[in-house]
């Protein structure tokens, strides 16, 4: 796949080593990120305390771009929280769009009760928050109190889950890109205080000019770009919050596997241009290689890291900054502003989620089951009950002077009560019986399998116990430096984890890159036609080894086979259509590249090192056992 040196990839992909793995690339960079934001949040406060007049004076700066009799001027806290958040809630829509199209999410059916707890948690802790406000001058923020911090949030949950417990974070993650939605909308509606209609309807022909845009030509990337500029700047100009436009755009978005045509294609242009230099065949070798890619991701693996480690921190430097003293604090303690902010997300928020839950999965009412447990939907909903980003958002729109400073303490209290409600969460579910457990998860949904045809015993090749809990599959080509350097992991899990274990190799030679691919995937078949596919397959994953077919004969002579039937099969080309079989299956399962991975029917993401997959194969083991448990009379 690459020219790379097989110990550069540490074991990874080429699927990970250049876009990160997607939900788990996107959950890694939120956990950073997290850790960034409070850092950032703690340095807001400290510098408001050391110097509250510098640190008004720096964001209350005016910034201003004109051109002509134009001019857009806004204090540069506004530019960052409705230029730079934009970017922040594009990146969410770009991951919500990923899971719809590619991920969990995939299924319509799961997204039914994601998307009701998110409503139901909003409505519960806005309820909460009225009921504490009624009448009084807080009742006004209570937009404040109803959306979480998705970097907060994941963050708090991969920490406390330790890396595991990914559909508790991809419930979550759906539940915060429908919140940060309907926040969106809620401010545009509610705190919005006059729309201009023109600049209004301008943004909305452009966003329909930015969907036309999927079925043009190689050029559709730069002018999305100026379309997308254009979108924010009519929105800005409309009096509607300008940020509403990023999770717009990153919900229109689509994402998609890279073709194996479209990486032949590729490849192609690379040759072209080697045997070739000149400045056409470079543009087109470069455009191809990067609409392999969707623009879904691409986006993502460009703006993700900006977003999780600069901008959110940059938002919470610049809004939450508090002056505490003693007066403010003994007004936040009797606030009902402060109180309704930290009852609404730590209460209403979980217990509204916990009830929507409940409610969506019932059959009676046409509801699906649900993808996670009863404790792990106590634990998504404790994490949701942070609130920082939109809450602080909000909260600037809302109130101004001592009831700003009111609300942000309430704000603040939320992230850092929260994560203690998240542990205790965890705790709970690490201390059920196994027995609960297990009949929990035997009610749950089933995992979506990504490998599309089943292992079959009387084709496939498999090593190990055949009745074995676990199934690695994996799709490999002989002449792959990646595949050789997984080899040695795959014979230390075997070692490891033994009959525990069924390992199955299926073919998928990268003929565009690896010239002998082909023919060594058919020698293989041919020795497996004499019982010894696995003596061959183990010499040809041998760095080095040789793979021409003087090479291919040798090692059918030093494994002890009938070379006139071996030469017969090989020069008949007669096991042309297993191979084909295999590439066509790895087609369907979206596999593009090699080593690609699956355990039990599941796309392995990322590294593929011992601990990582030994790892995911006891955690598939322990699955298998719940669900066998549960079933069982």
């Amino acid at each position: 796949m690459s020219t790379a040196s097989p110990a550069a990839s540490a074991g990874r992909t080429a699927w990970a080593r250049n876009l990160a793995a997607p939900i788990r690339g996107f959950l890694h960079a939120e956990t950073g990120g997290a850790l960034v934001l409070v850092a950032a949040a703690f340095a807001a406060i400290a510098w408001a305390n050391v110097s509250e007049s510098s640190y008004v004076e720096v964001w209350e700066t005016k910034l201003s771009l004109s051109l002509g009799g134009h001019e857009l001027s806004a204090d540069l806290r506004e530019w960052i929280n409705s230029g730079l958040m934009t970017l922040f809630f594009l990146v969410v829509g770009l991951e919500a769009k990923r899971e719809l199209d590619l991920g969990e999410l995939r299924e319509r059916s799961r997204l039914a009760v994601p998307v009701l707890c998110s409503l139901g948690g909003m409505v519960a802790a806005g309820a909460v928050y009225l009921a504490i406000n009624a009448g009084g001058d807080g009742a006004h923020g209570w937009g404040a109190a109803v959306s979480t911090d998705t970097a907060l949030a994941l963050g708090v949950l991969t920490l406390m889950t330790r890396g595991r417990g990914i559909r508790m974070r991809v419930f979550l993650l759906t539940m915060v890109v429908i919140d940060d939605l309907v926040a969106l909308l809620i401010i545009a509606i509610a705190y919005t205080e006059k729309v201009s209609l023109v600049p209004l309807l301008i943004a909305i022909g452009l966003f329909g000019v930015l969907i036309a845009l999927r079925w043009a030509g190689s050029w559709r990337g730069p002018v999305a770009v100026l379309v997308g500029i254009g979108i924010w700047l009519a929105m800005f100009e409309s009096g509607v919050d300008a940020i509403i436009a990023g999770l717009a755009i990153g919900l229109i978005t689509s994402a998609y596997p890279p073709g194996r045509d479209d990486l032949e294609r590729s490849t192609e242009l690379a040759r072209s241009f080697r045997e070739q230099p000149t400045p056409e065949l470079a543009y087109s070798a470069s455009a191809s290689l990067t609409s392999a890619i969707s623009a879904n991701e691409r986006m993502q693996y460009r703006l993700h890291p900006w977003t999780s480690r600069v901008i959110v921190p940059l938002f919470a430097l610049a809004n939450a900054g508090i002056h505490l003293d003693g007066r403010l604090i003994s007004d936040a303690v009797t606030s009902p502003i402060t109180w309704g902010i930290v009852v609404a997300f730590l209460a209403g928020k979980p217990l509204g989620i916990m009830v929507a839950a409940w409610i969506g999965s019932r059959r009676a009412l046409g509801g699906a089951p649900l993808t996670i447990t009863w404790p792990a939907i106590f634990g998504v909903g404790a994490s949701a009950g942070i609130g920082f980003t939109v809450s602080l958002l909000v909260a600037t729109l809302a109130f101004d002077g001592q009831l700003l400073e009111e609300a942000k303490i309430g704000v603040i209290a939320t992230a850092v009560i929260s994560p203690a409600l998240v542990w205790v969460a965890i705790q709970i579910m690490t201390r059920l019986p196994d027995e609960v457990r297990a009949r929990q998860l035997g009610s749950t949904a089933d995992a979506i399998v990504d490998l599309s045809e089943d292992v079959e015993p009387g084709r496939d090749h498999i090593r190990g116990n055949v009745d074995a809990p676990v199934t690695l599959v994996e799709y490999g080509d002989y002449e792959c430096p990646y595949c050789a350097d997984a080899a040695p992991t795959i014979r230390a899990l075997h070692e490891r984890l033994g009959d525990d274990m069924r390992y199955v190799f299926r073919h998928l030679p990268l003929t565009d890159v690896h010239p002998n691919a082909q023919m060594a995937s058919e020698a293989a078949e041919c020795a497996g036609a004499q019982g010894s596919f696995w003596e061959m397959h183990d010499r040809l994953m041998t760095p080095g080894t040789g793979l021409g077919i003087a090479d291919l004969y040798r090692h059918a002579n030093e494994i002890g086979l009938d070379l006139e039937r071996f030469s017969d099969d090989l020069r008949r080309r007669r096991f042309g259509p297993r191979v084909a079989e295999d590439v066509q299956s790895a087609d369907a399962s979206g596999v593009s590249g090699t080593p690609t991975f699956f355990v039990n029917g599941r796309r392995h993401y990322g590294v593929y090192d011992v601990e990582t997959l030994t790892r995911a194969i006891k955690s598939a083991a322990r699955a298998a056992a719940r669900t066998s448990a549960a079933a069982a009379p």
